[in-house]
């Protein structure tokens, strides 16, 4: 796994809420495609929001934005952002890339998440 740092922005989140993790191939894929972008101010937020086929789903995306509460997590030169409603949902959540015949995108493995849908895109 990257050595990660972590800031937290709101001073009364608790440090047992910043428990993402990104693997080195994930973390290297996503400075790869903003390397592509040319964008050196991005962040990759992930988030939880309602919906999905099991109540929950993710949401994984590059952002320039800092908002109040963000717990962020620096990979080498990857900041991965989550906003304070989903960081519990994501506590210990390991967020990696595959590239393979069966799949190919970021994967997130979740011990918060007591079970999923077919698809894989949600949970609850």
């Amino acid at each position: 796994m990257s050595e990660a740092t972590t800031t937290d922005v709101s001073p009364d989140l608790g440090t047992e809420l910043l428990g993402i993790l990104l693997t080195d191939h994930a973390a290297s894929k996503v400075a790869g495609l903003l390397e592509q972008e040319g964008r050196t101010d991005l962040s990759l937020r992930i988030s939880v929001q309602p919906g999905g086929c099991s109540g929950m789903r993710y949401q994984l995306y590059f952002d320039d934005r800092t908002l109040d509460g963000d717990v962020v997590r620096e990979f080498g030169a990857v900041k991965v952002v989550t906003d304070r409603m989903s960081a519990p949902y994501l506590m210990g959540a390991s967020i990696d890339h595959v590239d393979t015949i069966e799949k190919q995108g970021f994967t997130i493995d979740n011990p918060n998440a007591q079970g999923s849908c077919a698809c894989g895109d949600s949970f609850h």
